[in-house]
């Protein structure tokens, strides 16, 4: 049986990732080289949201034609009551 303690010397010495946890604290894990972030938090090539946030498009409803649209019916309502209101 191998004694782990013994190897991990260099990777307890390294520099620490600068991101914060869900809670608060900070990530434990080992800043990749050069790197002021770990694997997970943006440190690796390739990691971390993509451009433009494409995760968070789901189902259009926050775009900006959509947003615009509404606004459109907004204010076309709002035409519509005053209207109604003018006609009493």
């Amino acid at each position: 049986m191998s004694d782990h303690i013994g190897h991990t010397g260099a990777m307890l010495a390294s520099p620490r990732c600068g991101a914060k946890t869900r809670i608060g604290g900070a990530c434990r894990a080992p800043a990749m080289h050069g790197k002021t972030r770990c694997r997970m938090h943006g440190g690796a090539p390739g990691s971390g949201a993509p451009r433009a946030n494409r995760n968070a498009h789901k189902h259009g409803r926050f775009s900006r034609d959509a947003i615009a649209e509404r606004r459109q019916i907004r204010a076309l309502l709002g035409n519509v009551r005053k209207m109604l209101e003018e006609m009493k």
